[in-house]
């Protein structure tokens, strides 16, 4: 039997924003150039949801834009590779609906039944 393949490999869970500057080279150190999802919270409920083939840089981009000032925590879930990770960004905005995402999500061919 074939060894499974694990999707995520390492998460960082419920982090304030402030660290994004305040830890900035730590957080480098785990996250820059790695690919994965992750979550916006304006305090407990979940603003945001994307994916990013640069963490790092995409979260600290979300302090500066559109996004700014209206989330102060986040968590990332950093993955194997990036082939299933627009399925799954579009799984998790179907279902949690968070009110900073404009678009909901596509899967390519999956068949609507």
């Amino acid at each position: 039997m074939a060894k499974a393949e694990h999707l995520v490999c390492q998460h960082l869970e419920n982090i304030s924003s402030d660290a994004l500057e305040k830890y900035q080279k730590i957080i480098r150190q785990y996250v820059r150039w790695r690919n994965g999802i992750y979550a916006l919270y304006r305090g407990d409920k979940l603003y945001y949801v994307g994916l990013a083939s640069n963490l790092r840089s995409r979260l600290k981009g979300h302090l500066k834009d559109r996004h700014r000032n209206l989330w102060n925590r986040f968590s990332v879930y950093i993955t194997i590779g990036d082939q299933h990770m627009k399925e799954l960004e579009s799984i998790v905005l179907r279902i949690s609906k968070p009110i900073g995402n404009k678009v909901k999500g596509k899967f390519k061919r999956s068949e609507n039944f």
